[in-house]
C-alpha cells in the first residue's frame, strides 16, 4: 500500500525560509513522477513544483521561480521542497503527490497524480 506522508510546514514570517518534506513508502520511486501542490481556502489546487519520473528539468510555477527548489533523495525516498523569501501568499495547504509513470513537460496538472499525501499547512504572516 502507497502511503506519502508531509512534513515541515509551520507559522513564518514574511522573508523567512521553510523546507518541506515527503516520505513515500510502498512504490518504486524511479518509477514516479512527484510533485509539490498547494490549495488556498477558496482556490483550485496548483502545482507549485513537479519532476518528471524520468528526470529532466523541474517545473515551477512562476509564482514561486527563483525562490522554491525541489530535490528528491531516492535512498530515502523523500522528496523535498525548499522554500525561500516566503511571502503571505505562499500560505495555503500544501500537498506532496505521486503519479507513476507521469512526464511533466511544462504543465503539471493535478490529474496525473495517483498519490497524495494529507498535506502540510504553511502560514506566512506579513
Amino acid at each position: 500500500q502507497v502511503q506519502v506522508t508531509e512534513s515541515g510546514g509551520g507559522l513564518v514570517q514574511a522573508g523567512a525560509s521553510l523546507k518541506l518534506a515527503c516520505t513515500a513508502s510502498g512504490l518504486n520511486f524511479d518509477q514516479y513522477a512527484m510533485g509539490w501542490f498547494r490549495q488556498a481556502p477558496g482556490n483550485e489546487r496548483e502545482a507549485v513544483s513537479c519532476l518528471s519520473w524520468s528526470g529532466g528539468s523541474p517545473y515551477y510555477a512562476d509564482s514561486v521561480k527563483g525562490r522554491f527548489a525541489i530535490s528528491k533523495d531516492k535512498a530515502e525516498n523523500t522528496l523535498y521542497l525548499q522554500m525561500n523569501n516566503l511571502a503571505p501568499e505562499d500560505t495555503a495547504m500544501y500537498y506532496c503527490a505521486m503519479g507513476f509513470g507521469a512526464a511533466v513537460a511544462g504543465l503539471c496538472p493535478p490529474s496525473l497524480f495517483d498519490h497524495w499525501g494529507q498535506g502540510t499547512q504553511v502560514t506566512v504572516s506579513s
